[in-house]
């Protein structure tokens, strides 16, 4: 299952968030992009509740279906030097 950002915001911020939990997150938003992406890594691993036995499976299906779309000329690929660079801008 494919969640966004968005449906994930939908999803989590219908139900109001506490005056605690609205003021870590603005701290956090204020913290430099690497700490923030640290931070996030931190707090997702935090609710892994287990190894998901249909991951690789699943996770070979994707690749799998992103090979044949590279292939078939669905999709562009993108040299990863220039990824990398994307990355670290983004990460200052």
């Amino acid at each position: 299952m494919n969640l966004t950002v968005d449906a994930v915001r939908f999803s989590f911020y219908r139900s109001e968030m506490t005056a605690d939990s609205r003021e870590i997150e603005k701290q956090a938003q204020e913290l430099p992009a690497t700490e923030r992406a640290r931070l996030a890594l931190a707090l997702i691993e935090s609710l892994d509740q287990g190894e998901d036995v249909d991951a690789e499976e699943l996770w070979l299906d994707e690749a799998e279906r992103r090979l044949e779309d590279y292939r078939a000329g669905r999709v562009e690929s993108i040299p990863a030097n220039e990824v990398f660079e994307k990355i670290a801008k983004k990460l200052g």
